[in-house]
């Protein structure tokens, strides 16, 4: 969830709004909500106090006036930072959408760079990126070399640091701007560029800068497809990406139920079914796949799945 702090503007609302979430701390979200609410009649424009209104709200069991809380910060913000509308899809007042908002991945992403691997690697035990080498070289043998190679999601390149030995050329995308600073500090990658997956072909930015369709004899996307919902369209993207032959390595989170599932995280789950489907309509055929545990989150494994694909030659 967005952990991005934003201040009304205001000082007493924004100091009431503090007390508010002392209040939450301490297990009472009733009278956090109310407060807010005091808070919000002195800014009735501040999206962020609406957006707390709702989570404060929903969490005292009143799942009706957090949906009408978060359907106005929608109002207020069309773009969505804070992903409301995913949030009315969990309670049940809406459906989940196709795709989160990319501009929340984006400040997710953002406000997340400085602290991401200590977060990721040292305290939720994040191995995705080891974990799809390892399978990946495992099945084509552990001298296999690519030309090109791209790293879609690149985050801060902990996926680059293991594809580098293995490729000439690697190409880095990524939705955050922070995020990418940090992947050009390890100095790793050919290229680095903003890129949002969840556009068409012409809009995503992964054509037309660092070169041309058929490029890649390898992309790999390592806990990236869980901020993007529904598959066909990445999986087009891919397709276009590689060369006849060309490899995709990636994970995905593993649903209980159903094809496509959102989290409490806010991150879609999706099934293996699902998957190969998708795959194969956008001409690409799984060779292996491998059940993982991808990380912690409150101190429980997520459970996902690994995926090595060939496109179709």
């Amino acid at each position: 969830m967005l952990k991005i702090e934003l201040s009304s503007g205001d000082l007493t609302a924004d100091r009431r709004a503090e007390y508010a979430r002392l209040l939450s701390e301490s297990g009472d979200d009733l009278a956090a909500a109310d407060l807010m609410e005091q808070a919000l009649e002195l800014v009735p424009l501040w999206v962020a106090g609406w957006f707390q209104l709702g989570e404060y709200r929903a969490a005292a069991g009143l799942c009706e006036k957090a949906a009408e809380a978060w359907r106005r910060t929608l109002d207020l913000d069309p773009q969505d930072m804070f992903a409301a509308g995913l949030k009315l899809a969990l309670i049940g007042a809406e459906e989940a959408p196709e795709h989160p908002p990319s501009r929340y991945v984006e400040a997710l992403f953002d406000d997340y760079a400085d602290r991401f691997e200590t977060s990721l690697v040292d305290k939720l035990d994040y191995r995705a990126p080891q974990d799809l080498m390892a399978m990946l070289l495992s099945y084509l043998g552990m001298d296999k070399r690519f030309a090109t190679s791209v790293d879609l999601g690149c985050g801060t390149g902990l996926m680059g640091v293991e594809l580098r030995a293995h490729t000439d050329r690697l190409e880095g995308f990524d939705l955050s701007s922070a995020m990418l600073i940090k992947a050009r500090e390890k100095a790793i990658y050919d290229a680095l560029d903003e890129a949002d997956l969840s556009l068409d072909r012409e809009n995503c930015g992964l054509f037309g800068k660092a070169g041309d369709e058929g490029r890649a004899d390898l992309a790999v996307a390592a806990d990236v497809l869980m901020y993007l919902g529904a598959l066909n369209g990445v999986f087009a993207l891919v397709s276009a990406l590689l060369a006849p032959g060309g490899y995709f390595a990636f994970s995905v989170e593993r649903p209980e139920d159903g094809d496509i599932a959102l989290a409490p995280s806010l991150r879609y789950q999706h099934s293996e079914p699902y998957v190969l489907e998708e795959l194969n309509k956008a001409g690409l055929c799984c060779l292996t796949r491998q059940d993982t545990v991808l990380r912690k989150d409150g101190g429980n494994p997520v459970f996902g799945i690994l995926f090595l694909a060939r496109k179709i030659a």
